[in-house]
């Protein structure tokens, strides 16, 4: 603070603060109590400890930076060092990661570690230190922490090792004075300041000597000014604005990034609670401006051609797109010109203030009807949580009536979307748009998807959420009875009966095998047993269509190939002979919410559908999944090898190709077919766009699988959206063993294979509005990784749609050369835990 102007408060903000997080761990404090001669005697291994012995303990300090329960980094340890008087360490640690980038529950928790015998280590004690005050300042100064004892440091948001409790003993009054003297605020008196002093290391001595707690001495840096939290603004000021703006205010002195209130208003941001309420004269002349413009006068109005840019550019914004009001009284003055423009209804229907009945009824009775044919990914949007109006939701079903059922994503995402209303008052609205009549007029026709929306319908009615299960019941009811009407509907109702017996059978069994404690081998010979056993029906039967799949007709289980997974819910692999003479294989799985691997490979499906559309097959395997109930489901099997396991057996996926499909004559596929070549290439190009897009996590070398004839692809949606249990998980997964596969990174197939993503990503990004309006009408479901997120934002985010298609392919391009260190280590880890685990 400059003295000469004592009305002005100077601060810095942390999102200008680029240096890495720094701060020293100083000392330890207090008496480490030594074990008693009785626990010595019960352990004798307590004898070898440290802080038994007569000289200092080679102690060591660990550190970790938190936040909101994840580790930020990953942990940092003090050197070695020989005690001779007192634990002092002095030892400066450096994170990796800036100020700027700190969120705001960031904390960082302290143990203190004794060596308690070769390669073991015992907690001395922990604490968990908050890097920001109460008022959003970062911590500066020397800090006194308590040490909770014979504790790790517990890094959560409501941590169990506080690094000070709400009770102030005197030394720690002191010390909040000694830090409000460094920072100036006390006069400063020369002698009196050293009297003060040496009374204060008398107090500290004493209290010292009285206190059983043990305290960890850091010290963060002492910044010139308060750094305020704040996160970057848009549009941000350049950081040599703001640092010549504090130069200015304050010359004496040379920090960074300080910002002056009373120089820079413009910099500092003031909550207005009633930001999000209605202004009245704002309303009032909107009421005015839509009353006099809503004459004849408007029917006749055309934009000139300044303002047809400006329309064209509102028309072409994505669907989560906010129009500011000006936006919308645009829409609104040109709605009748509009109606010619297939894209203009979803942004006219914003632009409609729902609680203003005049408008309501013009828009709804008179511009609905008149408007032009809408394409399917806005009739989706139409059908969001957004619309309130069921007239307005009824004109969507009608114009998805147009659409054919050999778009299957489009109507089972519909279907899922009935399912993803979860209130009551939206299950009213749905109702009378006719989404439930339309979708079960589409499956009496068509018993292939009438069979996947009974299912669909059947795990929500098995959910805990009675209303909404009831609502359900009623939907399968009315189904079940038009089936009825229609042709065969006797014979069709009674196939799904029995679809629901072997379900369940297969269920049962599957639960039994999941909860017993029989060793593999064992639980295979009783799976084959049962299946075999001619009471139980399942090794012969009438023909049935597959649940999974109603496209096929099964006939039976192969109950010599079927087998058990060695995973922690042992899901079955079953082999069923179809009526053609052909088979199909199946995992059924029990204890594993499959709702979500369904929607993810509905989405693949409809991409790779999008990519074909525009003649780019890029080999991808959409393989079937069904959840038939909530913790319970099955998929198809494709015959293929784990990536770790084709390492483990043949060293390189080249190598593993080549054994199957050799070709010595080969030029430029290393003595493979090249159409297997070009097959992998084109599915690694394929999974490499769709699961970037998704956001698919938790990716290691047992769920990225190959097929004899070169389809790879990937399995095991759990984490999708962002979400991963590994730190910094790399956007883009391409795995060293991919790249090697196509004959490294300088290869011509490498080359073709970036070529294959771009074009992938670019054909994708053309169709965002179809893709994140599907993606919306999940965002209530109960499915984990949705529930509760800003998944729009998530997949709009990978777009990049405020990008050039120049600009995209050089940014996917720089997000394909990154990788992870990590990668490795953990596929290691995961490696091991399976052999453990089989």
């Amino acid at each position: 603070m400059d003295k000469d102007n004592r009305d002005d408060f100077t601060f810095a903000k942390l999102s200008d603060l680029k240096q890495p997080v720094t701060f020293r761990i100083s000392q330890l404090e207090g008496t480490i109590p030594k074990k008693s001669f009785t626990e010595l005697l019960e352990n004798p291994d307590l004898r070898f400890h440290g802080v038994q012995q007569s000289t200092l303990a080679d102690l060591y300090v660990t550190c970790q930076l938190v936040a909101d329960n994840k580790p930020l980094t990953i942990p940092f340890r003090t050197s070695f060092k020989a005690f001779k008087n007192s634990y002092t360490w002095n030892e400066w640690i450096t994170l990796p990661i800036r100020y700027c980038d700190l969120p705001l529950s960031s904390q960082i928790t302290f143990t203190v570690w004794d060596i308690a015998g070769p390669r073991s280590a015992v907690p001395i004690g922990g604490t968990t230190f908050r890097l920001f005050g109460k008022k959003w300042t970062l911590r500066r100064g020397k800090h006194r922490l308590l040490l909770w004892p014979d504790r790790e440091a517990d890094g959560s948001v409501e941590t169990t090792t506080p690094s000070k409790l709400g009770t102030r003993d005197e030394m720690g009054r002191l010390e909040k004075l000694v830090k409000k003297y460094e920072r100036g605020d006390l006069p400063k008196t020369d002698w009196l300041d050293n009297l003060a002093f040496r009374k204060m290391e008398e107090i500290h001595a004493a209290e010292t000597e009285k206190s059983d707690n043990l305290y960890l001495y850091i010290d963060m840096p002492r910044f010139d000014f308060p750094v305020i939290f704040s996160e970057p603004e848009t549009p941000a000021p350049s950081a040599s604005t703001a640092v010549t703006a504090a130069a200015t205010h304050t010359p004496s002195q040379p920090s960074t990034s300080a910002v002056s209130l009373s120089d820079n208003t413009y910099l500092w941001a003031i909550v207005d609670p009633e930001v999000t309420r209605e202004n009245p004269v704002e309303d009032k002349h909107r009421r005015l401006v839509r009353s006099h413009r809503s004459g004849p006068y408007d029917r006749e109005l055309k934009p000139n051609a300044k303002i047809r840019d400006e329309l064209s550019h509102i028309l072409n914004y994505s669907p989560a797109e906010r129009l500011t009001s000006e936006e919308k009284d645009l829409i609104w003055k040109f709605r009748f010109y509009l109606t010619r423009d297939k894209r203009g209804l979803t942004k006219f229907l914003k632009s409609v203030t729902w609680r203003d009945a005049s408008e309501v009824r013009q828009a709804v009775e008179e511009l609905l009807p008149m408007w032009t044919e809408i394409d399917t990914d806005d009739a989706l949007e139409l059908l969001g949580p957004n619309t309130v109006d069921s007239r307005v939701r009824a004109f969507a079903v009608k114009q998805l009536s147009r659409a054919p059922d050999d778009v299957p994503l489009k109507f089972e995402s519909v279907a899922s979307e009935q399912r993803s209303s979860r209130s009551a008052a939206s299950a009213i609205s749905y109702e009378d748009s006719g989404l439930a009549d339309f979708l079960i007029a589409r499956a009496v026709q068509n018993p292939v998807l009438g069979n996947r929306f009974h299912w669909y319908l059947m795990v929500e009615v098995a959910l805990e959420d009675k209303l909404m299960a009831k609502m359900y019941g009623r939907v399968d009811f009315n189904f079940m009875q038009k089936i009825l009407e229609a042709e065969n509907g006797q014979e069709r109702r009674h196939s799904m009966l029995r679809q629901a017996e072997l379900v369940a059978t297969l269920a049962k069994r599957a639960r039994d095998l999941r909860t017993s404690k029989d060793p593999r081998p064992k639980k295979i010979e009783k799976l084959r047993a049962f299946l075999a056993d001619s009471k139980h029906g399942l090794a012969s039967m009438q023909p049935l269509p597959l649940p999974l799949n109603a496209k096929y007709e099964v006939t039976g289980i192969i109950a010599e190939k079927s087998s058990v997974f060695k995973s922690n819910l042992f899901p079955m692999l079953l082999y069923f002979q179809c009526s053609d003479g052909s088979e199909y294989p199946v995992i059924f799985k029990d204890g594993d919410d499959m709702r979500q691997d369904q929607l993810v490979i509905q989405l693949f499906t409809l991409m790779d559908r999008l990519l074909r559309k525009e003649n780019l097959d890029l080999k991808l395997i959409p393989y079937d999944v069904l959840a038939t109930g909530p913790l319970q489901g099955m998929a198809q099997f494709i015959p293929s090898k784990t990536i770790a396991a084709i390492v483990s057996e043949h060293g390189t996926l080249l190598n593993y190709l080549r054994a199957n499909y050799p070709d010595e004559g080969s030029v430029g596929t290393y003595g493979v077919e090249p159409s297997v070549i070009d097959t992998f290439v084109r599915s690694c190009a394929g999974y490499c766009v769709v699961t970037y897009i998704l956001g698919v996590g938790d990716r290691h070398l047992d769920n990225l699988l190959l097929t004899p004839d070169g389809h790879f692809f990937h399995v095991d949606f759990g984490y999708i959206l962002g979400r991963d249990p590994k730190p910094f998980p790399p956007p883009v997964k391409v795995c060293k063993e991919m790249v090697d596969g196509m004959g490294g990174a300088q290869s011509t197939h490498y080359a073709r294979f970036k070529n294959f993503c771009f074009t992938a990503f670019t054909i994708l990004r053309k169709s965002a509005n179809l893709i994140l309006n599907l993606v919306m009408l999940m965002i209530d479901a109960n499915i984990p990784d949705i529930k509760h997120r800003d998944v729009h934002e998530q997949i709009q985010d990978k777009f990049r749609l405020d990008l050039t298609e120049e600009e995209a392919i050089k940014h996917f391009e720089a997000l394909l050369n990154e990788t992870s260190y990590f990668t490795a280590v953990l596929d290691r880890i995961h490696d091991l835990a399976q052999y453990w685990r089989s």
